[in-house]
């Protein structure tokens, strides 16, 4: 099995910083994308930003310039650097992979979710 943790949510006034990060753990064989995603009270599950094995990213258009995703290949972690923060992102942010596991299974792994809050 593969875990998903995310860490570095909290509360943040408008305009601040927050960096998250997430560590994939367990039968890892490799990892293709990764990714974070949003959840709002009462609004689905939103795409923020993902990154390809290869580097490749791609950005909500309403992060886009104040989010950074990136990632470290050798540790298997993801992270995404949040700048300009609005109330409105205000969100459980989850982390994803698509990995393939040493026994062969492949899919999209889910963290457990980190709460950001963007208040004054």
């Amino acid at each position: 099995q593969v875990q998903l943790v995310e860490s570095g949510g909290g509360l943040v006034q408008p305009g601040g910083s927050l960096r998250l990060s997430c560590a994939a753990s367990g039968s890892i064989f490799s990892i293709n994308a990764m990714g974070w995603y949003r959840q709002a009270p009462g609004k689905q599950r939103e795409l923020v930003a993902a990154i390809t094995g290869g580097g490749s990213t791609n950005y909500a258009d309403s992060v886009k310039g104040r989010f950074t995703i990136s990632r470290d290949n050798a540790k298997n972690m993801v992270y995404l650097q949040m700048n300009s923060l609005k109330p409105e992102d205000t969100a459980v942010y989850y982390c994803t992979a698509d990995v393939l596991e040493t026994t062969g299974w492949g899919g999209v792994t889910w963290g457990q979710g980190t709460q950001v809050t963007v208040s004054s």
